[in-house]
């Protein structure tokens, strides 16, 4: 599995690499940017699965998106990244304007090649 490496803190504060695959590193690095970029990352037909919410397709996806960022400004450092069967579960750090922050989230990826077919954030 082909990957970006990215440099993360672990609990202790130490620094190390997170290898992700290319499409996980591209959505970490668009979800700094815009909507658009970020729904890019996904599959036509891709679905997110965010505060017992379903988005399906990119236009959904690049709404929740939008609707995210309007809400709170934060940062997303990817800290640890698992295979669980055939998914990829990147845990990541949220620091920002939201009450509980920082706080770590398990994103659950499943790809299709370098795109994301689904993603399911849990706390």
């Amino acid at each position: 599995m082909k990957g970006t490496a990215q440099l993360a803190l672990n609990k202790t504060g130490v620094k190390m690499k997170v290898q992700l695959p290319k499409g996980i590193a591209k959505y970490f690095a668009a979800d700094r940017a815009d909507p658009d970029a970020v729904a890019d990352c996904f599959t036509e037909n891709g679905v997110v699965v965010d505060e017992s919410h379903t988005y399906t397709g990119r236009e959904a996806i690049k709404g929740w998106k939008a609707s995210a960022t309007a809400r709170y400004k934060y940062t997303s450092k990817p800290i640890a990244s698992e295979k669980q069967g055939g998914k990829i579960v990147v845990t990541s750090r949220l620091t920002g304007d939201f009450p509980g922050s920082p706080v770590d989230l398990r994103y659950s990826f499943e790809l299709d090649g370098d795109r994301i077919a689904a993603l399911e954030i849990t706390s």
